[in-house]
Parts: structure tokens; sequence; C-alpha cells
């Protein structure tokens, strides 16, 4: 089915943007030797990944709009500074874009197949 595809590819996107931040920070290209202080930024990521591996529908609502956030670091970070942290900050924009869309297009398509459902179930029980 098409919105499996899409649960995968968001909560995939989210998993991996997750781990790009904390390697981000930790290890690749972190503002202070040995780490820095904004690796605190993956823990607003944390809050939406079980509703959206449970495919809570009002997850995914609110989550595209935190993700804007993570887009908007990837364009600063991204065209701002240069070399691996560069790299970084497009590989970050490119999640996050990934995310957001998957995101809208699972939420539009579970909703009308509950209006589909709804209808299927309407007309059923007036032809009884």
């Amino acid at each position: 089915m098409k919105s499996d595809r899409l649960h995968y590819l968001s909560a995939g996107s989210l998993i991996a943007l997750i781990f790009l931040c904390l390697a981000w920070e930790l290890w690749l290209a972190p503002l202070r030797p040995g780490g820095s202080w904004l690796v605190l930024k993956v823990l607003p990521l944390l809050a939406p990944l079980f509703g959206i591996l449970r495919r809570k529908i009002y997850t995914y609502q609110w989550s595209s709009m935190l993700i804007l956030a993570y887009f908007i670091e990837g364009v600063v970070r991204g065209y701002s500074e240069t070399g691996l942290s560069a790299q970084l900050g497009r590989i970050e924009i490119a999640l996050a874009l990934l995310f957001f869309f998957s995101v809208i297009a699972y939420v539009r398509t579970s909703a009308r197949g509950r209006a589909a459902a709804r209808s299927l179930s309407d007309s059923s029980s007036t032809n009884s």
C-alpha cells in the first residue's frame, strides 16, 4: 500500500535525522572539539518518534511543523559554513524535506482512506 511506504519513508527519514544530528554534534563536525551542547537539538526530534512509529495522525500533523526548524538550521549551516559542516547541513535539508513531504502525503492518503471507508460503511448501512 502507498500509505505503508509513506509511513516507512517518514519514520526512516526521522530516525536518519536523529542519527545525523547526534553524529554531527558529537563526532563529525562539532562546534567545539570533543562535542558540543548543540547535541541537545536531538531531543525535540525524539518527541514525535513513537507517535510516528505508531502511525498517530495527530503526531504526523504537528511534527510536520517541528521539522521546519531543522530545515532552517540546515539552510543556515549548509550555506554559511564550509567543509564537512556545510555538507552535513545539506544532508539535513534533504532529510527534513523528505520527512516533511512524506508526512504530508501520509496524512492526505490516510484521510482519503478513512473517508472512503466511512462512505462505504454509510452506503452499506443505508442499503440494509
